[in-house]
């Protein structure tokens, strides 16, 4: 209860210093949360537990660096109050993931050609929910774009590199304004898409010309929504797509199970997660996977864990110092959480290298 009470106290102290820091012209706020934006995972990247923003990966320490930590404490205020829906000839080419130079904090920075932004794996073709921050709460349309074939991802973002591939108006939120809720909607996305994309968002508002923007770096590699790029050693590649032969083979075999720990606050819930080495050799990692089908998702990171996927379809990695475990041995970790408690639980898989 003590580490619930400490993290639930850190957010609420990052939501309200974010708060504070809006300007009063910028009545709606929102980013893309799945696939993150630049901006999202930037923020999860570099928020430490005392509040301060401090990013592990690269292009993102990059973009700190040039423009201070003030946008990333605002992630969800990419936007324009004069926007009005319009795309060409309003936002100049290479400032498209900043929404141009007209709103409220500098995310120039973001708009860097650079191949080491935190990164979503996907496959071509498939279905996923995106989801997009309803940190404050407005009818409007969603539009959403990708790179086209041959975009060349280290070359500034041109309006005629991107192709819409879908839209929606009003959808369906996974709770109220503010925190780490979100509208979300099923997509379909493209087929033959392979290596690198940026998928761009654009929230066009009915109720007055605010508008949002987003861009979210993507791989097209088979992925089923892991991150990659976010928090300490987050830049690894991930499981090897085609291992060696002579390899030695798993010494451990991890199970997980799941339990709701602390359910008194609405609309959030505290969940624990044991790890256990079954088998008759040492484990050195794991990987636990689960999918929310009720609309969850994590309010701040986990601890004693390292988000590598997100929800729906989650993904923690072990820590640093947690990844090692004997026969018989177990460890624990823990999040909080939006959303009602999963019933049934979610079925969990662990993985050992």
């Amino acid at each position: 209860m003590k580490l619930f009470k400490s993290a639930a106290l850190t957010a609420v102290l990052v939501l309200i210093t974010s708060a504070l820091m809006v300007p009063t012209q910028a009545q709606a706020h929102g980013v893309s949360m799945f696939p993150g934006s630049r901006t999202f995972l930037c923020w999860q990247d570099a928020l430490r537990e005392n509040g301060q923003i401090l990013p592990y990966n690269p292009a993102c320490a990059s973009a700190v660096n040039q423009s201070g930590a003030t946008p990333l404490y605002n992630w969800f205020a990419v936007l324009r109050s004069d926007g009005a829906g319009r795309t060409t000839g309003f936002i100049p080419d290479g400032q498209i993931c900043s929404g141009g130079t007209g709103g409220p904090y500098d995310f120039s920075a973001y708009n860097a050609a650079r191949t080491d932004w935190p990164t979503t794996h996907l496959t071509s073709g498939a279905n996923i929910q995106m989801r997009h921050s309803n940190w404050a709460e407005h009818p409007g349309k969603f539009d959403y774009y990708i790179t086209r074939n041959g975009w060349n991802p280290s070359s500034p973002l041109k309006w005629s590199d991107l192709e819409r591939f879908g839209s929606v108006t009003n959808p369906p939120k996974s709770g109220g304004a503010g925190g780490l809720n979100y509208y979300y909607w099923n997509a379909q996305l493209p087929s033959g898409k392979s290596g690198r994309h940026i998928i761009f968002t654009h929230w066009i508002r009915s109720d007055s010309n605010e508008n949002f923007y987003s861009c979210s770096d993507v791989v097209f590699d088979g992925g089923n929504g892991e991150v990659t790029g976010v928090g300490p050693g987050g830049s690894s590649p991930g499981p090897d797509p085609d291992p060696d032969p002579t390899d030695p083979p798993p010494t451990g075999d991890c199970t997980a199970t799941w339990k709701a720990t602390d359910t008194g606050w609405a609309g959030h819930f505290q969940g624990e997660v044991t790890v256990k080495n079954n088998g008759t050799g040492a484990i050195n990692g794991w990987t636990v996977k689960w999918t929310y089908t009720g609309g969850q998702n994590f309010d701040g990171s986990p601890w004693n864990g390292v988000l590598s996927g997100q929800a729906p379809n989650v993904a923690v990695k072990n820590a640093t110092y947690n990844g090692q475990l004997a026969p018989g041995a177990s460890t624990t970790f823990g999040f909080n959480a939006t959303g009602s408690v999963p019933n049934p639980a979610p079925s969990l898989t662990c993985t050992s290298p």
